[in-house]
């Protein structure tokens, strides 16, 4: 796809959808010596997240794994929506649709891996960390240049934005 033909549709997004493990984050697992799970956020995705909402872009998480770390971390960012022990991520898609009265052209998905797949190849813009699976990045309209949990997120939201003609943000 061309990048006039990815900008056009990035102009008709309403709903941002990402994944956790790999594009929120750099994709390890980390255990305490007591079981528990630890996750690494750039801070620079969390903050194109709160300014993708400023925007009037909605956003939800979908992850395959559930993780009270990442439900503190979209606590803080304000993100209200996140569906974790997700296995079929593309089957939540209908219904996140009706919720905000949305097509699913109006819809970006950032995957990284092949479970992310079916709900990539349903979405309006397929977007995909640098270091996404090789079959990601080959489906993705959009690739960042940066990797997952390393400001892949910041850098879609940003690009989002200005094919919006709303990059620098206002609030800055």
């Amino acid at each position: 796809m061309t990048a006039r033909r990815a900008a056009a549709r990035a102009r008709a997004i309403r709903l941002l959808l990402l994944d956790v493990d790999g594009v929120l984050t750099d994709g390890r697992l980390i255990y305490g010596p007591a079981g528990e799970e630890t996750k690494v956020f750039h801070v620079r995705d969390g903050h194109a997240i709160v300014l993708a909402r400023a925007a009037g872009i909605e956003v939800a998480v979908i992850s395959g794994r559930k993780s009270a770390a990442v439900a503190r971390r979209l606590e803080e960012l304000g993100v209200r929506e996140f569906h974790e022990g997700v296995g079929d991520k593309a089957a939540l898609l209908p219904d996140l649709c009706a919720r905000h009265g949305l097509r699913p052209a109006a819809v970006a998905f950032m995957g990284d891996d092949l479970p992310d797949l079916p709900l990539l190849r349903q979405v309006g813009l397929a977007l995909a960390p640098a270091d996404g699976a090789p079959e990601v990045r080959r489906l993705a309209h959009w690739t960042a240049r940066r990797p997952g949990g390393g400001g892949a997120v910041r850098e879609a939201v940003e690009w989002l934005l200005r094919a919006r003609g709303g990059w620098p943000p206002r609030t800055v």
